[in-house]
């Protein structure tokens, strides 16, 4: 017997095909439906007027008091008498009672006024004047921007919110305009802010080819999400979140009782980024703690961490203790013993690789492992350290920040601008990333960025609230998570729970608190060891 040959898979172009014929269908069965409802909409106009029609009448039933029902009956009867009598009356009822039928199932949706109003051609005219003096030139012989002119030309594209202020705007100026100056850019900025209402956070795209400028009125970003576990890959730091339009990929979120999708901020670390290092820059009370908790907590997923805290407030007493934590060091002794044992670390880590890769063998499993370095608030320990004769805990972090990218070592500062000049070379040469949180000036942003933002800062800056650059990439608006210390009296309890749902383990013994005066040699007696010998 003949064996009968195998049914053959659908190749691509088969598939393809089939998808093509599939998608056809639909677009003929779609306009099928509209024909269908083109040829059919008289008839479903009258069956809407005798149905509105039929329950105007039920309605005047009801509302008539029974007493009056009678003669009502009555004079209905007489007008259908007098119809069925009279030449052609029941064709003209029945064309009367088609055409009243017809006016009541109208479409009655108004259509959307075309141009603004009168109070926005007022506030558009208003704003066109305000840029005469500085999109006008004397030697133009054909000004786009003058003084009684029309706005139209001027305006390519406006919208409206509902409160009737500016929500979009497309500006056309000449070409004559140094859009190339930041300080001419800064005036046109400050104008529109002003004159486009205060208290809003807006985005000044320039479009120096097209001699445009887009304005566009931002979202304010959410404060009051919580610190939760983000899904991201080994080397993903996710640094907060940002604008939809600003990224290209999105993070599910827990907010509240709902499930939300944010665009974030990923800052890669490890053998093959381009920013290793990371300074945080704000006033007190900006968030600079609040990212480096945040960080802390993520990176203790799959690292060590290392916290050096130069306020010695405690803020980072909730880290004490825990699975992955080496050390969290509040005086100037445990913190330049600390940092001496990171480089010491990072010097081994290197002569292990470098072994490993003249021998052709893969790197060792502890050279692998990412090991962390937070520093908070340095110049503390450098006042503390010049009044001692010790030496700067600052000058232990140029071997870290040089050859931290090799041995998979990342170290992260945060300081505020009242001791910026406290910074080392080496911790402002060497941290690419950068980040800006709390109310801080423009002119601040860009020294620390090295650009200026696109954006207005917002009326009342919410703490974790700021600007972020990861090298030199584009400046974003930037709200980190809310991670406040578990340990504060005047945070929630959902806050402190969720903190604490993040933290590892303890490890200290009985669950004690770890003293924080002690040397990082006393918790940790792997820093004797991490010495490398070969030295």
């Amino acid at each position: 017997m003949a064996r009968r040959p195998l049914p053959r898979i659908l190749s691509k172009d088969s598939a393809q095909i089939a998808r093509m014929q599939l998608a056809r269908s639909r677009e003929l069965a779609r306009t099928a439906a509209d024909s269908a409802t083109d040829v059919l909409h008289p008839l479903i106009t009258v069956t809407r007027g005798l149905r509105l029609l039929a329950a105007a009448g039920r309605r005047r039933w009801a509302d008539t008091p029974k007493d009056r029902r009678g003669p009502l009956l009555f004079l209905a009867a007489s007008v259908v008498l007098v119809v069925a009598l009279v030449p052609y009356g029941p064709l003209l009822a029945v064309i009367t009672l088609m055409a009243a039928a017809g006016w009541q199932g109208r479409d009655r949706a108004r259509s959307a006024p075309e141009g603004p109003d009168e109070s926005q051609t007022e506030r558009l005219q208003a704003l066109y004047e305000a840029l005469v003096p500085y999109f006008s030139g004397p030697d133009d012989p054909a000004p786009l921007y003058a003084h009684g002119g029309e706005w139209e030309k001027a305006f390519a594209a406006h919208e409206f919110d509902d409160s009737g202020r500016f929500a979009h705007l497309e500006i056309r100026y000449p070409a004559y305009f140094p859009d190339g100056e930041p300080s001419a850019r800064a005036r046109i900025e400050q104008l529109l802010t002003v004159k486009a209402g205060r208290s809003r956070e807006y985005h000044f795209d320039w479009d120096e080819e097209g001699n445009r400028l887009a304005v566009t009125v931002l979202a304010p970003l959410p404060a009051d999400v919580p610190a939760q576990r983000f899904v991201t890959a080994p080397g993903e730091t996710v640094l907060g979140y940002t604008d939809p339009s600003e990224v290209q990929r999105t993070l599910p979120l827990s907010y509240g009782e709902e499930k939300i999708d944010v665009p974030p901020v990923v800052w890669r670390t490890g053998i093959r980024s381009t920013e290793p290092h990371l300074l945080a820059m704000g006033h007190p009370g900006g968030g600079t703690s609040t990212l480096l908790r945040s960080i802390a907590l993520q990176a203790l997923q799959y690292g060590d961490v290392l916290i050096v805290d130069g306020g010695g407030t405690g803020e980072y007493a909730c880290l004490t203790g825990r699975d992955g934590v080496l050390a969290v060091e509040c005086s100037l002794a445990g913190a330049l013993a600390s940092l001496e044992w990171a480089a010491q670390e990072t010097e081994r880590r290197l002569i292990a690789i470098n072994l490993a890769r003249q021998a052709g063998d893969p790197p060792p499993a502890d050279t692998r492992r990412p090991l962390w370095v937070l520093l908070d608030r340095p110049g503390v320990f450098a006042h503390l350290a010049a009044a001692d004769g010790r030496k700067d805990p600052q000058a232990l972090l140029q071997v870290p920040l040089r050859h931290g990218r090799a041995a998979n070592v990342t170290v992260v500062v945060a300081e505020q601008f009242d001791n910026a000049e406290t910074l080392s070379d080496a911790v402002r040469q060497h941290t690419r990333a950068r980040v800006v949180l709390g109310a801080a000036a423009p002119q601040q942003v860009e020294a620390v960025l090295g650009a200026p933002p696109h954006t207005t800062p917002p009326a009342q800056v919410p703490p974790g609230r700021g600007y972020a650059r990861l090298g030199s990439g584009p400046v974003h608006r930037l709200q980190v998570p809310r991670t406040p210390d578990p340990y504060d009296d005047a945070t929630s309890d959902a806050d402190r729970q969720a903190v604490l749902d993040l933290l590892p383990a303890r490890t200290a013994a009985g669950g004690a608190e770890p003293d924080l005066t002690k040397p990082v040699e006393e918790k940790t007696p792997v820093t004797a060891e991490a010495v490398p010998a070969e030295g």
